[in-house]
């Protein structure tokens, strides 16, 4: 099974995301912030990771580049979710290392269909290890 690591600091985001995910067959496991989410990672590595963008402390685009340095985190799949969906949002969403992002509020369909593009049937990777 698949596993992705939700990092969403609203309730309301998080429960959305976690309950389309696990409709699709997907391990859901939850962050509320960058400290939540590098514990998260240091005791197992999800296949990809949906990274809300407003953070409080440490932002989303920042813990991406933080985990795109990492040998061990360098892989993972990274999809920006934010509101804000204005010129030059993308690009900048992009040069962080995020391989998409999902516009909020959250279209569920739109939410499974960028998941599926990016985690294409297949075996979960194996991730031993730690950071």
């Amino acid at each position: 099974m698949r596993t992705i690591l939700i990092v969403e600091d609203n309730p309301m985001n998080m429960e959305l995301a976690r309950d389309v995910l696990e409709a699709n067959g997907y391990c859901v496991r939850e962050a509320a912030s960058a400290g939540e989410a590098l514990q998260a990672l240091q005791e197992s590595l999800p296949d990809l990771i949906l990274m809300d963008i407003q953070l409080p402390g440490l932002d989303g685009l920042e813990l991406t580049r933080t985990l795109k340095q990492d040998a061990d985190t360098k892989d993972i799949i990274v999809v920006a979710m934010t509101a804000h969906a204005m010129k030059g949002d993308r690009e900048r969403i992009l040069e962080a290392g995020c391989s998409g992002y999902i516009a909020k509020p959250i279209d569920t369909r739109a939410l499974s269909r960028e998941v599926a593009r990016l985690l294409p049937a297949g075996k979960a990777a194996a991730h031993p290890g730690s950071l």
